[in-house]
């Protein structure tokens, strides 16, 4: 069965729930190259985490709100997330991972203009700089990992947005 096959198959509520399910399993992901493997994490990977948080959090609350409006705000706004997530992992992998320091890049602003370092500094504190935390898995550099989620989460947001506009 291929993936678009089972997409089709998913109800929205499903949809949102495996939006959920992926993002948290990202975090996971890296919270466990972090902590279990010491990858220390640069200002970018901690704003990816951040996108798959805050997309984690839009797919829960459109799997169990059920107002079609909410549910639309909700897919266009995980859409938008993994378009912007997708947007700073190449970014990270073109232009950060090449440059010895991250401090007052793009990232690094955000970071500290929404203070959640300070908020969840086990989630979101930045321990190295983008030179330093270039990683392989499986050959393939990190970023490219969550570019090909943020990718799949927008295709997936898409799908959503599609099966509410025909009302199904």
């Amino acid at each position: 069965m291929s993936f678009i096959t089972t997409l089709r198959a998913l109800t929205t509520t499903q949809r949102f729930a495996a939006v959920a399910l992926a993002s948290a399993a990202a975090v996971a992901l890296a919270l466990l190259a972090q902590y279990g493997f010491g990858m220390q994490p640069c200002p970018w990977c901690i704003l990816q985490r951040l996108i798959f948080v805050s997309i984690g959090a839009l797919g829960l609350l459109g799997a169990l709100l059920g107002a079609r409006p909410v549910r639309f705000a909700c897919a266009a706004l995980v859409f938008v997330c993994a378009l912007l997530g997708a947007a700073a992992a190449l970014w990270q992998n073109a232009v950060a991972a090449k440059s010895s320091s991250c401090n007052l890049t793009l990232a690094d602003k955000v970071l500290n203009a929404l203070g959640v370092e300070t908020l969840l500094p086990t989630l979101f504190k930045v321990t190295a700089n983008c030179a330093d935390a270039e990683v392989r898995v499986f050959g393939v550099a990190f970023e490219h990992w969550s570019l090909a989620l943020y990718l799949v989460l927008a295709w997936v947001a898409a799908s959503i947005l599609l099966k509410l506009r025909r009302g199904v």
